[in-house]
């Protein structure tokens, strides 16, 4: 028997080792799904040091626009009705028109210096509307404790003032002083600064405006003082501040607060500005 045989055949040959062999395919790889990375957060809610950057244009910009209405309807009344409301002999330039004129210019500046100084990140404007809503809210508070400590005085001097006012009625450059009374007593139903007898010494024994008659009518104030409201103004106007005080408080309350926010949002960007170097020009 050979060395061959078919129960028994030989291995093939070993491959030489610099015979080129083709590898075996390889099974290509499953794609696999990268999750997108979620913004970060950062992109919804920006850092809290560049809050004030867009929060402190607000309340200079609610001033501005307050200011602007207070000097028009100042300028308003100065134009179309005079010297309207200058009831105090007093203090005969203390009228309606020149304070609301006096008080839009403050506000309307006030806000001005506010909305300057956060675009421009000028410390020297926003320093200067800081000091401003502060010397202001200070006045505030003095004046309002002041009211309330001497309330009785207050009331007793107004009263003594608006009567010495009454003389004024008839003269020839207080129009607007007649016309407000006459608004006043028309529409409050009331005749007088304490009652209907402050106008005798004015306009004659047992006369009283027209406004102060029940009845409009031409010459109704004349030797009548039984169809004439009997109630004094002043404390007509103290019942509707009374009856208005939950009206007026809440627009003291809203006052306040945007002066506080004013304050609190200029010195937050003040600071960050000082802390990142920034420089006012000169």
């Amino acid at each position: 028997m050979g060395w061959e045989s078919a129960s028994h055949p030989c291995p093939p040959p070993p491959a030489h080792p610099l015979s080129l062999s083709t590898p075996a395919p390889h099974p290509d790889p499953v794609p696999t799904r990268t999750p997108h990375p979620s913004p970060p957060l950062a992109y919804f809610c920006p850092p809290l040091h560049y809050l004030p950057h867009r929060l402190l244009p607000a309340p200079p910009s609610l001033f501005q626009l307050c200011g602007c209405g207070l000097l028009g309807v100042g300028i308003w009344l100065s134009v179309s009705q005079g010297n309207f409301a200058t009831f105090s002999p007093s203090f005969p330039s203390l009228s309606a028109a020149n304070l609301v004129i006096a008080l839009g210019t403050v506000v309307m500046v006030t806000g001005f210096l506010g909305c300057l100084g956060a675009i421009k990140e000028n410390k020297c404007l926003l320093l200067s509307f800081f000091i401003v809503l502060l010397v202001v809210l200070l006045a505030e508070l003095i004046l309002l404790t002041l009211f309330f400590v001497y309330m009785d005085t207050v009331n007793d001097n107004a009263k003594r003032d608006l009567k010495e006012g009454l003389q004024l009625y008839n003269t020839e450059n207080n129009v607007g002083l007649k016309n407000a009374w006459n608004i006043i007593q028309a529409e409050m139903r009331c005749c007088g600064v304490t009652d209907f007898t402050d106008w005798f010494p004015v306009l004659g024994e047992n006369t009283v405006p027209d406004r102060c008659c029940m009845e409009n009518s031409q010459d109704c104030g004349r030797n009548s003082t039984t169809l004439v409201w009997k109630t004094g103004c002043y404390e007509k106007v103290k019942m509707w501040f009374e009856d208005n005080r939950h009206v007026l408080g809440t627009v003291g309350m809203c006052i306040l607060i945007t002066q506080v926010l004013g304050m609190a949002f200029s010195m937050t960007l003040f600071q960050q500005i000082h802390r990142t170097g920034k420089k006012y020009d000169a």
